[in-house]
């Protein structure tokens, strides 16, 4: 169980990283706007399905006990 919060969390670190890399590059026009536009939805709705599903598989273990 430990080793999954671990690796929880640094799939967050690595999501906010890749976050401000992504806007770095667009400031310093590396990529466009909309290239880190794709990119960063992508991270956001992977991160929060990945939250909802946690959260989704919680409730039914509670409810069935």
């Amino acid at each position: 169980m430990e080793q999954l919060k671990n690796m929880l969390q640094i799939k967050k670190i690595i999501a906010l990283l890749t976050t401000v890399v992504f806007c770095i590059l667009v400031l310093k026009g590396g990529i466009s706007s909309n290239e880190f536009l794709t990119i960063f939805l992508m991270i956001i709705a992977f991160y929060f399905g990945q939250s909802s599903t946690r959260q989704a598989i919680k409730e039914n273990n509670r409810d069935g006990e």
